[in-house]
């Protein structure tokens, strides 16, 4: 079993979604996503260890899409009947955020977000928040970053009925969940593209693509690592032409490929599974790498990672409020 396989079947996935606003869909995956048969080690800390504070979720109706994927639609649209309409612009590099290392952050995909915790970045689920949300976070001058899941179907998902059964595969082990036939880009990138300008229409400054390693994974299908990068660059070029940063998540065996396509990264476990060194180009390219350990404590692993330059935390499997940050 490789790496990235023995990743996905035994760790514990930082993936995890919950819908716990009111109107969440029947069906929808819980807030512990945790596949069957695996065993969750070091998870309970001890309760003088845990503050867990939240605060109101902001109401808000969403905002109609602004930003770079309103703005390039407008110019998309000739003037004249007839008129050829105007390419879109390139992002210039001076537009999209462009993260150091050393940088705060905190990963919270339950909601509502606690948007009180003294940090630089969020990391939140891009379509369980709205444009307030982010609203809320820059004005307390944070960086926010949109999760998306760009590997795999979600059914909990208001757009799981544009995925056609073509390119929906094996279960990657969380409810609701299946992998995507990358290959299949015709197919994939416009509905990608949608998710993207949905993020940059509510503020976000970057994408986190999630399960972006499938080649590496049973997925149902054939996927080769070229088929992969192939995938991964075409996420890149959407998020860049959104104007919004993107980060490599996982995938750490393409690193070198990819350490130039990708602003950050987003790594889980890689203390307890040593591939931590293998994220290095991140650093050396300065850009972060945003990373988390579940079952190893602090002590465990921040001398190694704070050395080598990384943002590292504990978090609950859950990707709830409580964080334990090395530095």
């Amino acid at each position: 079993m490789g790496g990235s396989e023995r990743r996905t079947a035994q760790r514990v996935h930082g993936a995890a979604l919950a819908l716990t606003k009111r109107g969440a869909p029947t069906g929808a995956a819980p807030a512990w996503k945790v596949p069957a048969g695996t065993v969750l080690a070091g998870t309970v800390l001890a309760a003088a260890a845990l503050t867990a504070c939240s605060s109101p979720h902001t109401s808000a109706a969403q905002s109609s899409a602004t930003g770079p994927a309103a703005s390039r639609t407008a110019a998309a649209s000739p003037a004249v009947r007839g008129a050829p309409a105007q390419p879109a612009a390139p992002a210039t590099p001076t537009s999209i955020w462009h993260p150091k290392p050393g940088l705060t952050w905190q990963w919270q995909l339950t909601e509502p977000v606690d948007t009180t915790v003294d940090v630089q970045v969020y990391d939140i689920d891009g379509a369980n928040n709205s444009a307030a949300v982010v609203r809320t976070l820059h004005a307390a001058g944070r960086k926010v970053i949109c999760y998306v899941n760009a590997g795999a179907v979600e059914s909990f998902r208001a757009d799981a009925g544009r995925f056609p059964t073509s390119v929906i595969g094996s279960s990657n082990g969380w409810p609701g969940e299946r992998w995507l036939d990358v290959r299949q880009l015709r197919i994939l990138r416009p509905i990608m593209a949608a998710r993207f300008a949905d993020c940059a229409g509510k503020g976000f400054d970057g994408i986190e693509a999630d399960n972006v390693d499938g080649y590496a994974n049973d997925t149902g299908f054939p996927l080769t690592a070229a088929d992969q990068l192939a995938y991964n660059r075409m996420l890149a070029s959407l998020a860049h032409a959104d104007e919004l940063a993107i980060g490599l998540k996982n995938d750490v065996g393409q690193v070198p490929d990819l350490v130039a396509d990708f602003d950050l990264s987003v790594d889980e476990q890689c203390a307890e599974y040593d591939e931590c060194a293998q994220l290095s180009p991140f650093i050396a390219a300065g850009k972060p790498v945003f990373h988390v350990e579940y079952t190893l404590q602090p002590a465990e692993f921040c001398p190694q990672t704070t050395g080598l330059g990384f943002s590292s935390m504990r978090k609950n499997p859950a990707l709830d409020v409580p964080r334990w940050a090395c530095r």
